[in-house]
């Protein structure tokens, strides 16, 4: 843990983190053991800086459209994070949706936290639209100020959305708020569009540097494609896929190993302009799928685009 906090401080972290979503709960009990051992197995192989837990959610009030896959909950990603997995020796970053949560409730789960053994790792994300919590819920300034008060060595990330600041134009501002109520680093939405993640991270350091600080490490994310119906999902989620790209997928004999490689290219475009200009970066493979293929895909993403950090 230490050694994740660390790079963490660090004015070239390079950190390379791999993210996955906890099984359906709908899924039969032996399967979900034969999946946290493959899972286990796998992890201790690529060795990642840390596991990325994701707190996946409908979202199907961001916009009219219907959602391309239907959602299913999953296991809660705590419990997944550091009791199903528990025993496998990597900080666990685990992302929490307190948007759904009342206060007490996410009092107790601070509390949780705090009695924890080991440093614990989290990304808070809030109400997937602007119309905010549901009544009585936690807003996201609530959830920071929460745990200040009751989980003071919480290490906090936060989430950051190139596609909001092409949109809108102030997510770096959105990032430097979300520093001074203690956040530590940053994880993207998946990337794609190689322009707008520039054009956030150049706008976030800056701003950061003009107030007398050092920009803190954001992680950007990269995840294969394996399908037409995956690619239309991320654009319903607001992923933005430039249309050459989409093209590309669209056209290819093979779209899994198409955006492997895309992906590799625009994480080299993105890497190279972060690192000429000191700005600390890191990446996140995440893989959400139960596909065989998605799954060794995502790996093999997320070796090759180790050994690129590694040779910078």
């Amino acid at each position: 843990m230490s050694a994740l906090l660390d790079r963490l401080a660090s004015p070239r972290p390079d950190l390379c983190f791999y993210g996955l979503a906890p099984p359906k709960q709908s899924t039969a009990r032996d399967r979900i053991e034969a999946i946290i051992t493959a899972q286990k197995e796998r992890l201790r192989a690529m060795g990642p800086d840390a596991l990325v837990v994701y707190d996946l959610q409908d979202e199907s009030a961001r916009q009219p459209e219907p959602r391309p896959f239907p959602f299913l909950p999953t296991l809660p990603p705590d419990a997944y994070a550091h009791e199903l997995m528990g025993d496998l020796a990597l900080p666990k970053i685990v992302y929490r949706s307190v948007a759904g949560t009342d206060r007490a409730g996410f009092e107790r789960w601070c509390g949780a936290c705090a009695a924890a053994a080991e440093a614990r790792f989290s990304v808070l994300v809030g109400a997937p639209t602007s119309r905010g919590p549901r009544e009585g819920g936690v807003t996201l300034d609530d959830a920071y100020a929460l745990v200040r008060r009751h989980a003071p060595d919480l290490v906090l990330g936060a989430i950051a959305i190139a596609e909001r600041h092409a949109r809108r134009g102030g997510e770096h501002e959105r990032m430097l708020v979300k520093a001074d109520a203690g956040c530590r680093f940053f994880v993207t939405q998946a990337v794609y569009d190689a322009g707008s993640s520039k054009s956030l991270l150049s706008d976030y350091a800056r701003a950061a540097r003009a107030r007398g600080q050092r920009p803190l490490p954001v992680v950007l994310t990269f995840s294969p494609c394996g399908s037409l119906r995956t690619l239309a999902l991320l654009k319903w989620l607001g992923i933005a896929v430039p249309r050459w790209l989409e093209n590309e997928l669209v056209d290819a004999r093979d779209p899994l190993a198409t955006s492997a490689r895309l992906a590799e290219a625009v994480a080299d475009d993105v890497l190279a302009f972060a690192h000429e200009r000191d700005i600390p970066v890191g990446v996140n493979v995440e893989s959400v799928s139960i596909r065989k293929e998605e799954i060794e895909a995502a790996t093999a993403l997320f070796t090759r685009l180790r050994a690129r950090l590694d040779r910078r």
